[in-house]
């Protein structure tokens, strides 16, 4: 045998047997819904490879059907991501998605007193979740175990739309949005009441004009580990950020403006969303669509705008990597005329730009509704 040959042979030997190096991926989870001009109605929830670097990158590896007259929404993961739950707009079901079971199994779940389902929270056991229903003007008390209706609370301001729970001082915070068929109404106050009862307790106005003032509060989120505990709010319609403080003599919240984005014109700020260190705070505006970064660390009161980084109209949802390198930014909201770009940005936290854009969907005729990554991959940020 010639010594090229032998050598050729013992290479073959040898690559069979060393382990293959994974190639770079990062799975998110997309659900969708046609664009108003298909004249096919479809909706699903889309697993695609997000990973800029990967060469699977915007690559459908899953698609799973839901109804097509779902209207479905936001996906929510409960504390451990063995579940996701997926609300809807058009039906009262909550689709709850075991994360366990692989290929994933959908239970529908019928929550009859709950019209257009928007946000799901849930307690630090695991044990309850909490879902805010804009139609009826509902918050639905579940068993998360079960997934069974336990309480169903009826807060006095309508349009129940965004819901943080802080267990540790037994309060809930919700937000009067709009209504919702047409965004029509909208509300000006967020109310508090007591988790342990649902009693409600208190009521504040997050405007500084005269009333009706329309700023329409639309998303609420507590400060992780701020002490003392500190919500902020997005003003949908009034284009600014409200804090939230505890104090505790008083048990009850002081609401103050905390930055206002009319300033730097930008319009309709939706999500919040903070790194683990607790110093950044990242919000997305739908119009035009931006995502932008604060840093909080010298007060939460006064959040400091470090950058404003232009993704596409519609910006909504954020996913982020483990290691918050890098942030998924989901371009919809509510596939309103331009508002509905329906592409994925992808942002290098790091560095604070902007270095791909995912349009799979968009592409095909789709809006994506909401964004999180697989459970392999997911972080929470806050939330």
């Amino acid at each position: 045998m010639k010594w090229s040959s032998f050598l050729l042979i013992v290479l073959s030997i040898t690559l069979s047997v060393i382990p293959s190096v994974p190639r770079a991926e990062i799975l998110a989870m997309l659900n969708y819904e046609s664009k108003p001009q298909q004249t096919i109605r479809r909706e699903g929830i889309a697993i695609i490879d997000v990973d800029p670097a990967s060469e699977n990158f915007g690559n459908i590896l899953l698609d799973i059907p839901l109804p097509p007259d779902l209207v479905n929404h936001h996906i929510f993961y409960n504390k451990d991501a063995s579940k996701a739950y997926i609300t809807a707009l058009g039906k009262s079901d909550l689709h709850v998605m075991d994360m366990t079971r692989y290929p994933y199994r959908i239970k529908k779940i019928g929550v009859p007193e709950c019209q257009v389902g928007e946000d799901i929270v849930f307690s630090e056991d695991n044990k309850t979740w909490f879902l805010t229903c804009m139609g009826s003007s509902k918050v639905i008390v579940g068993n998360a175990v079960t997934d069974e209706t336990v309480k169903v609370i009826s807060p006095s301001r309508p349009y129940p739309h965004g819901i943080a729970v802080n267990e540790d001082i037994d309060r809930m915070i919700i937000t009067s949005s709009v209504r919702a068929s047409d965004s029509g109404d909208p509300g000006e106050t967020v109310t508090i009441l007591e988790v342990s009862t649902g009693k409600e307790l208190s009521s504040h106005k997050l405007s500084n004009k005269l009333s009706p003032s329309g700023v329409a509060p639309v998303e609420v989120l507590f400060v992780p580990g701020a002490k003392p505990p500190t919500a902020y709010v997005t003003n949908m319609f009034g284009g600014t950020i409200w804090a939230g403080t505890w104090d505790a003599a008083k048990k009850d919240f002081s609401f103050t403006e905390a930055f206002d984005f009319n300033a730097v014109g930008s319009g309709i700020p939706l999500e919040m969303y903070f790194n683990e260190k607790g110093d950044r705070l990242y919000v997305t505006t739908a119009s035009p669509g931006q995502f932008h970064i604060f840093d909080i660390s010298t007060g939460l009161l006064t959040p400091k705008l470090l950058k404003t980084l232009p993704v596409g109209n519609g910006a909504h949802h954020v996913a982020f990597s483990p290691d918050e390198r890098l942030a998924f930014v989901q371009n919809n909201f509510l596939g309103l005329p331009g508002m509905d770009d329906g592409s994925v940005t992808v942002i290098d936290l790091k560095k604070e730009k902007v270095v791909k854009s995912m349009d799979t969907l968009k592409n095909q005729g789709f809006n994506p509704n909401s964004i999180v990554l697989l459970p392999e991959w997911h972080h929470d940020a806050g939330h």
